[in-house]
């Protein structure tokens, strides 16, 4: 908004140019994103407390939480996406199809994870809304988001590869002969991206600040991907896929940055409130749909590793118990295998810190190895 506002005032007006700048306007958009996440959470943490919005506990969860976060408010995720939501607003540039796209991927999915996190709270059952449900949504949201995004022709249908130089999948070139029909096989592969990280993330939030940490250190990473994939100098010196209008997408990543450091003022341990669905869902599909429209789906594995281990424990621990019957971890996630272990809660959570900046940094050294 600030960027139409005030560029076509340059010659007149003193300063106005700063705002043509992304690295200006990224800045800005961590500030504004910390200052009104940080600022509405006491307000919505009482208003919380008030309504009875509190953290449904597991039973079978470990008994620790049952003695230390019975009572905590939930949704603190609708502060992040205020945070965030406000923030691309006021500083992104709105005719950018690739911010929109992003903003309806956020709001959209959050708004599944309210559904489900009012429905755990209203009928005081952990259970919520029924996963098929949830799934079905995640799939009409991403596949309306990414078929806009393949009709449009705003979303080349190609898969380029980390780590190798000039290689890229082409979904229109699989089958000669039917590539328009193939090429509607890149959205389906997007949507599984986005269903993927969405719930990823979801499976992940379990500790006071655990997820939200490999959160920022993803969208940290991806808002250097997504400047260099927008920059037609960077992107041809690091022989990356150009995407034109992708740099855009470096403001509203580290807008997320800047939201996930005011939530984790008030969700360090011992948290006062938690993200809830509304916040695990949608964060996970921002990542999602910044690493599509960015071309970097692949390395998402591997920037967003602690996500992927989390799923896995769980699909692993599922497969195990109904073929074998037995259980391969204590418990699953298998942040819950560390608790039972006997790791302190500050512990886990401060390692899996450090393996997802670790993991972001393998990730940002790929740029180079091609």
């Amino acid at each position: 908004m600030l960027y139409h506002l005030l560029t076509p005032l340059a010659d007149t007006l003193p300063g106005a140019n700063v705002f043509k700048y992304i690295s200006f306007r990224t800045a800005w958009g961590i500030i504004t994103a910390l200052v009104v996440t940080y600022a509405i959470f006491p307000w919505f943490i009482e208003r919380m407390k008030k309504m009875r919005m509190e953290q449904i506990i597991r039973e079978d969860g470990p008994d620790s939480h049952r003695l230390n976060k019975l009572g905590t408010p939930t949704m603190g995720g609708v502060c992040i996406l205020a945070g965030v939501t406000i923030s691309t607003l006021l500083w992104c540039r709105l005719d950018n199809p690739y911010v929109w796209m992003t903003l309806v991927v956020l709001v959209g999915y959050g708004g599944i994870g309210f559904w489900d996190d009012w429905k755990k709270v209203i009928e005081r059952s952990p259970d919520g809304l029924h996963g098929r449900y949830k799934l079905l949504l995640q799939l009409l949201i991403g596949g309306a988001v990414l078929g806009y995004g393949h009709y449009s022709g705003i979303v080349e249908p190609v898969l380029p590869l980390p780590f190798f130089k000039h290689a890229v999948i082409d979904f229109r070139e699989l089958w000669v002969g039917a590539p328009d029909i193939l090429g509607w096989l890149y959205p389906a592969f997007g949507v599984f991206i986005l269903i993927g990280a969405s719930n990823g993330v979801n499976m992940t939030d379990g500790l006071d600040g655990l997820a939200i940490g490999p959160v920022m250190t993803s969208a940290a990473t991806y808002a250097v991907l997504a400047y260099v994939s927008g920059n037609v100098k960077y992107a041809g010196y690091l022989d990356l896929h150009f995407v034109s209008g992708a740099g855009e997408l470096s403001v509203v990543a580290l807008a997320l940055v800047g939201a996930g450091l005011g939530f984790l003022w008030y969700n360090a341990y011992p948290a006062q409130i938690f993200m809830g669905d509304v916040g695990s869902l949608s964060l996970g599909g921002i990542l999602g749909i910044v690493a599509i429209l960015t071309k970097h789906e692949l390395l998402l594995a591997l920037v967003g590793g602690i996500f992927v281990l989390e799923s896995l424990s769980v699909i692993i621990q599922v497969v195990s118990f109904k073929t074998t019957g037995k259980r391969v971890f204590a418990m699953a996630p298998i942040h819950h295998h560390y608790e039972k272990k006997g790791w302190s809660e500050p512990k886990i959570i401060v390692r899996f810190w450090i393996i997802s900046i670790v993991l972001a940094l393998v990730a940002l050294s790929t740029l180079k190895l091609r």
